[in-house]
């Protein structure tokens, strides 16, 4: 087995790296450019959210010079151009390409995203996806083909400004283009199903650390030079001004005397159409206020695109969905080179990639709901290298004031969304990227004395060393069942195992130790229930015998497995709790062949197997008449609300409420099989539950918890323990 510390540092989700020594990088590139690049040609695959006008085109260009030997980019249709002309700047030769044979030996290709199926099977040593976002917005067939058809390229690139950060279906494209996570292993560790959040899956409250680390190894999320530890220096953005220019609204629903909200998408056309002359006069109003100044004028209907370009005549060019390619090209050239004054086209066509500094005047004739088309429509010219401040104009009638402000409402929420992703990765991208230790551990150790008790803040791997050999008279506990991100977000937790097995390696450095620890001939009363499978995670809905795969890892380790108590479970409370469909009356009626019976706890009695030398008399602690009751292979009476109480050691980030253990439980177990003055010992002692039962029976107790809140009221409820027996106050002996 490897060593303890060495199986924590593969429990961290590492990602492979797969790509090889980088070049010298162009010196055209700054220096935080360049540590992106030389990052991600190590890793061989990952993905840049970096925002507008940080350089990503350069990025992806020199990342393509190092696995030159036949690579294609793939990117938005007006962007290709663009591409080859960077690459000019850096000595790189990038050729347009329209089908796989128009790629002969080697070379660094760049196509566009409507044109990819025709690229399908085509040998290739890497690809890079430009303005990769777009993953999420086109058809589902050309997602899939990405996905499915080009995951056998060897190197893969990934290129966007910075995503939405609660945007799983980005996020979750990215990870499995890239071959980090697939979507349903994604989901699984980091998320939770509830339906209450629109995609019906939130993140889990312990996960946001440690789903931001990983994130960090993959992918670098930066939005100025300063996110990874360099001064900004030029790359401080302008002065950005949006004005909202309303014009009345006409336009009364019918039945009403006057249109009081926007409505559905059909009222929202009609409005939009009928004050589509006032919209463009008072375009025309704003234009004029800026003799010869360039503008881009986004429109989002046909009708209104192509009115507009009427009015404004000659002074303008109008760029449609339904022309050719060479089209687009030819009059976003000439009015980038100054031919023409103002550009009219949609969000959908120009608003990625593209580097329109050279205007500095945008208009949006109506808007959408949008938040992310509009973000990126603005930072065509709102982006670092922009010298002048970006005026952006908002025509809407008075009515569809609403939906501008849904989306400045929308813009605010991103812009606080993105500066708490940015905080919780940097330090982890500076140590992934630059190299660059800044991280501070959050693992604390700490001891508390009570006299006949003693607590242990840490890792019960590591902490049970320090316990001497044969000095617990009996262990009671509950192991924390595989769940993922439940209580806290540390490595040591064990609970935080990627999958099953994982759990069961970690479980296997303390069970040798457990019996280390326990007196011969003495026993370690494990407390479990089985594990569900769910079906948005597993595939189906079952359950995993984490009963019997606790007993074979204990027997594994020496252990005597001698017997096991079933412990009665209400199901109508369970029910109520789980809210499982196998337990209630609606599918008893719809099909009863799903109902199954509650879910039993366990506790598994295992037994050092060595002989007792001090034997265990529970005399009049335990009558006749008990051991009667306390023989039966199953136990009544358990008192499923007979806990401590819990809600001073709740988090907000905690994914359960934290579950004791049955008081009446921890009773049986220590009345039955431990003597008066025994040391009872749990490892994972949350708020105390078995050191409270057995300071009240006249036993000692020792405890380790790893979560410090848990911990701080584990020590308060032994404290309260003591003071309610007089045995031990004095911290003698006595009762031996």
């Amino acid at each position: 087995m490897n060593s303890y510390e060495d199986f924590l540092k593969s429990k961290l989700s590492k990602v492979e790296k797969l790509g090889r020594d980088p070049m010298l990088v162009h010196p055209m590139l700054y220096p935080f450019q360049s540590d992106i690049v030389n990052w991600a040609v190590r890793l061989g695959r990952a993905a840049v959210f970096a925002d507008c006008g940080m350089g990503k085109t350069l990025i992806q260009l020199e990342w393509a010079r190092n696995f030159a030997e036949r690579v294609l980019i793939v990117a938005p249709i007006a962007v290709a151009e663009q591409t080859v002309r960077e690459g000019l700047k850096i000595d790189l030769k990038v050729t347009r390409v329209y089908e796989s044979s128009d790629c002969v030996g080697d070379g660094i290709w760049i196509t566009n995203y409507e044109r990819i199926h025709k690229f399908v099977g085509m040998p290739l040593d890497a690809i890079v996806l430009d303005e990769s976002s777009i993953l999420k917005s086109v058809d589902g067939k050309t997602r899939t083909m990405l996905l499915n058809d080009f995951s056998d390229v060897p190197y893969r690139l990934c290129c966007t400004a910075t995503p939405a950060p609660n945007d799983i279906t980005e996020l979750a494209n990215h990870a499995e283009f890239l071959g980090v996570m697939s979507r349903v292993e994604m989901l699984a560790t980091w998320f939770v199903h509830d339906e209450s959040h629109g995609a019906g899956w939130r993140l889990k409250g312990w996960a946001a650390d440690a789903m931001f680390a990983w994130m960090a190894e993959w992918s670098v999320f930066v939005r100025k030079p300063s996110d990874l530890g360099y001064e900004d220096g030029l790359f401080e953005l302008p002065e950005l001004k949006i004005v909202d220019e309303m014009v009345e609204c006409e336009y009364v629903p019918d039945g009403m005397l006057f249109a009081a909200t926007i409505g559905g998408i059909g009222t929202r056309a009609k409005v939009r159409r009928s004050t589509m002359e006032a919209r463009i006069e008072r375009a025309q109003t704003v234009i004029a206020s800026k003799p010869g100044e360039q503008w881009l004028i986004w429109c989002g209907l046909n009708d209104e695109s192509a009115a507009i370009a009427k009015a404004l005549g000659a002074s303008a060019v109008e760029v449609c969905g339904a022309d050719s390619e060479e089209h687009k090209i030819e009059r976003e050239r000439k009015w980038r080179m100054g031919e023409v004054q103002i550009m009219v086209s949609k969000p959908s066509i120009f608003g990625f990639g593209l580097n329109f500094q050279h205007c500095h005047n945008m208009m949006f004739l109506g808007i959408g709901d949008s938040y992310e088309q509009y973000y990126q429509a603005i930072r065509r010219c709102w982006r670092f290298g922009q010298k002048e401040a970006v005026d952006v104009r908002i025509v809407v009638s008075d009515v569809e004031g609403q939906i501008s402000n849904n989306v400045k409402r929308k813009e605010h929420e991103a812009n606080r969304m993105s500066d708490a992703v940015v905080s919780a990765m940097k330090a982890k991208q500076m140590e992934v990227v630059r190299g660059i230790s800044v991280m501070k551990s959050e693992y604390q150790t700490d001891d508390r004395d009570g006299g006949n008790w003693k607590m242990m803040l840490g890792d019960c791997c590591e902490r049970i060393k320090e316990i001497p050999d044969a000095s617990m008279g009996l262990s009671v506990f509950s192991p924390p069942f595989a769940s993922l991100y439940t209580y806290s977000a540390m490595d040591r937790d064990m609970g935080n195992s990627k999958d099953y097995s994982e759990f069961f390696i970690h479980f296997d450095y303390l069970i040798p130790e457990l019996m280390r620890v326990t007196m011969p001939g003495r026993r370690c009363a494990v407390h479990v229930q089985q594990v569900a499978m769910k079906k948005s995670v597993d595939g189906v809905i079952g359950w995993k015998d984490f009963r019997a795969d606790t007993v074979a890892a204990f027997v594994k380790n020496g252990w005597v497995y001698d017997g096991e108590v079933v412990i009665d479970k209400d199901p109508q409370a369970q029910a109520i709790r789980t809210k499982s469909k196998q337990l209630m009356f609606v599918q008893k009626n719809r099909d009863a062949a799903w109902l199954r019976p509650a879910m039993a706890d366990y506790i598994l009695c295992f037994r050092h197997p060595k002989e007792n030398e001090e034997p265990v008399k529970p005399g009049d602690d335990v009558s006749n008449e008990d051991w009667i009751l306390w023989a039966r292979p199953i136990w009544y009476g358990i008192r499923e609300s007979e806990t401590l109480q819990a809600s001073e050691a709740r988090n907000e980030k905690d994914e359960k409420h934290i579950c004791p253990l049955q008081l009446g439980t921890i009773e049986r177990c220590v009345r039955l099989w431990s003597n008066v003055g025994d040391t009872v010992f749990s490892p994972f002692a949350g708020i105390g539950s078995e050191g409270y039962v057995a300071l009240k029976h006249n036993r000692k107790f020792v405890g380790i918890e790893l979560k410090p809140g848990y911990f701080n009221v584990a020590c308060k409820n032994l404290n309260s323990a003591l003071a309610q027996h007089d045995l031990f106050k004095t911290g003698t002996d006595d009762a031996e």
